[in-house]
């Protein structure tokens, strides 16, 4: 994607990551109200950082249109959202490029049952199922995926 840039999180950055995270998970899970799960979100996001997450966020002309958060030392992506308006526009793959560049012999993640999409991609670009679970958060199921170099 031509115009896309990549860059680590800053605090004044917390708002559209915000916003960002409610645009891109309303319309996967009309069921639950992420505005109202804002609060939860922002502490979400320092609690990683805290723990030594990063987090990486990419940018278009518009602003910003996604980011990723990685746990390098437990090789688990926690997060990874992208503006509706940019699916399909390789933002997501720079995204997860960047967790492997952090990461890059394993990563570990969760995907929701009732996001397809998601899974589609991760298929796409090598992860394979090594389990399921349950959402804390949500109680909606989910499985585990590993992909590894």
């Amino acid at each position: 994607m031509s115009g896309l840039t990549l860059a680590p999180f800053r605090a004044e950055n917390l708002p559209a990551l915000a916003d960002l995270w409610i645009e891109a998970w309303a319309p996967v899970l009309p069921q639950i109200d992420f505005a109202a799960r804002r609060p939860w979100f922002e502490e979400h996001v320092a609690a990683l950082q805290n723990n030594g997450a990063k987090v990486i966020c990419a940018f278009d002309a518009s602003g910003l249109i996604g980011f990723v958060t990685i746990d390098a030392d437990q090789h688990y992506i926690d997060q990874i959202a992208l503006a509706p308006r940019a699916q399909g526009s390789g933002a997501a793959r720079r995204l997860l490029e960047a967790a492997r560049a952090l990461s890059p012999h394993l990563l570990l993640l969760d995907v929701n049952v009732d996001n397809p999409r998601a899974l589609r991609f991760y298929v796409r670009e090598g992860f394979y199922q090594i389990g399921e679970g349950i959402s804390t958060r949500s109680g909606l199921k989910t499985v585990k995926l590993e992909w590894r170099s």
